[in-house]
Parts: C-alpha cells; structure tokens; sequence
C-alpha cells in the first residue's frame, strides 16, 4: 500500500499499467514470431504465371512430392499406396476442404499424375496446384 503525500491514509489501489505494458510487448513478440514457427515439408516448387486464389478461414490439406519420391500430407509422410485411403479418412472428418498438391520442379511428370489420380480417387473434386510466382 501507498501512502499518498497529503494526508497518512493508505491507498488500496493495483496500478495495472506495467502489467498491461508487459502484455502488450509479449503480444508483439508472439505475433512477430508465430510466421516463423510454421513448419512445413521443403520443395523447390516450380514458377508459373497465374492469380492467386481466394482464401477462406479453413485450413487446406496438402500434398506434397519431395525429390526422391517421398509423399506427404501436411507434414506427415505416406506411401503413395496408402495415400487414398489416409485422404478419403480426412475428407470424412473434414467435408469440403481444399486439397493443394506441391511438387517439386524436378520430380517427374509421370510421378506427378499418378499422385493427382490417387488424390482425384479419393474423392477430392478440385485439386490446387501450389507454384511460385513466375520470376520476370
């Protein structure tokens, strides 16, 4: 308690500036770090001119094919055997989400379409192709 300089009754009151002042610099820093956070499968994705597509709150499924032949989903590794029945479980759980293949520039067009059918088997009705901006 405080005494203020006037009179010898003691004040009772929090000051909550320093904590809000606290508050305020760890919300800055979370929101400055958080885009660093994010993790994800590395691909070299190849550069194609094009518009960018509407975004909307819910979070899209992504395929993705690293040099090599390795295929994940998200961030989780999966046979391209298994990859139909692992996208049909999730599309289950989550209708009408959008599904985005990523490709790495040098894997192999045949590679590419036989992941796109196995996604299109599944049940996905339209598949986002993930590129780069075309460099000019």
């Amino acid at each position: 308690m405080i005494s203020d300089g006037n009179n010898n009754q003691l004040m009772s009151e929090i000051n909550v500036t320093p904590f809000v002042d606290v508050m305020l610099v760890l919300l800055i820093i979370f929101m400055v770090a958080a885009p660093m956070m994010t993790q994800g499968v590395d691909v070299a994705l190849p550069e194609a001119a094009g518009t960018s597509l509407s975004r909307d709150d819910s979070e899209p499924i992504y395929v993705t094919l690293k040099p090599g032949g390795a295929i994940y989903i998200n961030d989780f590794p999966v046979d391209v055997d298994r990859l139909k029945t692992k996208l049909t479980a999730l599309l289950k759980e989550r209708p009408g989400t959008r599904v985005f293949l990523r490709a790495d520039k040098t894997i192999s067009y045949g590679n590419v379409v036989r992941v796109m059918a196995e996604v299109k088997a599944s049940g996905v009705e339209k598949l986002g192709m993930v590129t780069d901006p075309l460099e000019k």
